[in-house]
């Protein structure tokens, strides 16, 4: 699933140690996260929006089945 959390976060002037601070989880997620690598919980998609003051929309892309 793509995702905008690397310009988003750029947006907020937050580094990926800030953003994982206020998520509870590793950079390391942060990282994987925004390389695309790790979908992550509905959870911790909500927290995203919600820090980033946007709808789950804004911060994830489905792409869903192409046929």
């Amino acid at each position: 699933m793509k995702n905008n959390i690397k310009v988003l976060r750029a947006q907020y002037s937050m580094t990926q140690d800030q953003l994982a601070e206020k998520l509870s989880v590793s950079r390391q997620t942060i990282i994987s996260l925004e390389k695309e690598k790790y979908n992550p919980s509905i959870i911790l998609a909500f927290k995203l929006a919600e820090i980033f003051n946007c709808r789950i929309e804004d911060v994830f892309i489905y792409e869903g089945d192409v046929e």
